[in-house]
C-alpha cells in the first residue's frame, strides 16, 4: 500500500517493476489484470491510451473507481476475463499470479483478449529466493510461486512468444542496507513476527526506499528477488 511508512519498501519494490515496464504501455489499450489498490495501473495511465483496471474484491473496485478517476474500473474473475477476443493492447499482471489456483487457465485468457502482437507485462516472487528450499510458498496467501524456468514454461504452454525475462534486485543503496542489517527484508519479517516496536535505524532506511533503488536486469535471473516478464501473442 503506498503511504504507509512501514510498507514502504514493498510498495516501492513493486512500483519500480510499474515504471520499469510502463514504456511498454504507450498508447496502449491496456488491462491491468489483478489492479490491487490501483496506483500501478494509475501509473501505467500516465502514457497509456486506455487503462482498464479488473479485480474481484468489490471493496477494492469501489475504492480504485474513487482514488484513481482515470482508471476505467471493472469487477471481474481472472479466469474468466468480461471482454472480447482480441480487444486489448496489453495485459498487465504484476505480483498476482503466484496467488491464483488456475494459472494456466488464467494465461490462456490473457492469450485469448490480446490482439495479435499484443503483450503480457508480468511479474511474480522469484520462487528460489523467495521460499527458498521449500515445496510450499512462505507466504500463506500464495498459490504457486515460480522460477523463471518455469514462468517461461507456462508462458509458452498457453501460446507466447517470451521477448525478456529479467529479474529485479537491490541496487546500490539497498545492498548497503543489506550489509548494515544483515538483510533488509529479514530485518523487516523479523519486526512484524515479534509485534516490537520498529528498530529507529530499520524504520528510517525503509521509509528511505525508492523505486531508484532497484534494479531490473537479464543477468542472474534465478538469483533475483522478483521476476520480470514480457510475453507476446504471436
Amino acid at each position: 500500500m503506498p503511504g504507509i511508512a512501514e510498507e514502504n519498501y514493498w510498495f516501492r519494490r513493486h512500483e519500480a517493476a510499474y515504471r520499469a515496464l510502463a514504456s511498454y504501455c504507450r498508447d496502449a489499450v491496456v488491462l491491468e489484470a489483478g489492479c490491487g489498490e490501483g496506483y500501478g495501473a494509475d501509473l501505467l495511465a500516465r502514457d497509456a491510451k486506455a487503462v482498464i483496471g479488473l479485480d474481484y474484491d468489490v471493496l477494492t473496485s469501489e475504492h480504485v473507481a474513487r482514488k484513481y478517476p482515470r482508471i476505467h474500473m471493472v469487477r471481474g474473475n481472472l479466469v474468466m476475463l468480461p471482454f472480447a477476443g482480441e480487444s486489448i493492447d496489453v495485459v498487465a499482471n504484476l505480483q498476482v499470479i503466484e496467488h491464483l489456483w488456475e494459472q494456466e487457465r488464467f494465461l490462456r485468457e490473457c492469450l485469448r483478449v490480446l490482439r495479435p502482437g499484443g503483450r503480457l507485462l508480468i511479474t511474480t516472487p522469484n520462487r528460489i529466493t523467495f521460499s527458498p528450499g521449500r515445496d510450499t510458498p512462505l507466504n500463506p496467501f500464495h498459490t504457486r510461486e515460480l522460477n523463471a524456468a518455469e514462468l517461461t514454461e507456462l508462458l509458452v504452454g498457453a501460446g507466447f512468444r517470451v521477448e525478456l525475462m529479467a529479474g529485479l534486485r537491490h541496487g546500490p543503496r539497498l545492498r548497503a542496507a543489506d550489509e548494515e542489517f544483515g538483510s533488509i527484508i529479514q530485518a523487516q519479517l523479523d519486526v512484524a513476527v515479534s509485534g516490537e516496536p520498529w528498530p529507529a535505524r530499520l524504520l528510517a532506511a525503509v521509509e528511505a526506499v525508492t523505486s531508484a533503488d532497484f534494479e531490473i536486469v537479464e543477468s542472474d535471473v534465478d538469483a533475483s528477488l522478483d521476476l520480470a516478464g514480457v510475453a507476446i501473442k504471436p
